[in-house]
């Protein structure tokens, strides 16, 4: 369990770290506000700085985008072990159909 928390925190600072240096290089922002605004975005809460380039403004878009995915997908990697010896401690199996 302790593998698979370490892993999905891993790969959340790896998504904050690419967010931060992406807010950085296109929008212009320091590295606190580009930290900032790429833990908003990855979180789902939204951006806070007024992007005004369009490099800014694209890479915001795909940046979401990703988000969206890679914090949730971390999140079922971390609670995956617990799920799963959850169904082991309520005897819980797949239903196989008959043929």
């Amino acid at each position: 369990m302790l593998l698979f928390t370490l892993f999905g925190i891993a790969f959340i600072f790896l998504s904050l770290f690419v967010g931060a240096v992406g807010y950085r290089h296109y929008a212009g922002l320091g590295w606190v506000d580009g930290f900032y605004n790429a833990s908003m975005i990855l979180t789902g809460m939204g951006p806070v700085a007024n992007l005004t380039t369009d490099d800014a403004k694209i890479f915001a878009t795909l940046y979401s985008i990703y988000s969206g995915v890679a914090f949730l997908t971390s999140i079922g990697v971390i609670f995956a072990p617990l799920v799963h010896r959850l169904f082991h401690f309520l005897h819980l199996e797949s239903i196989e159909s008959s043929p």
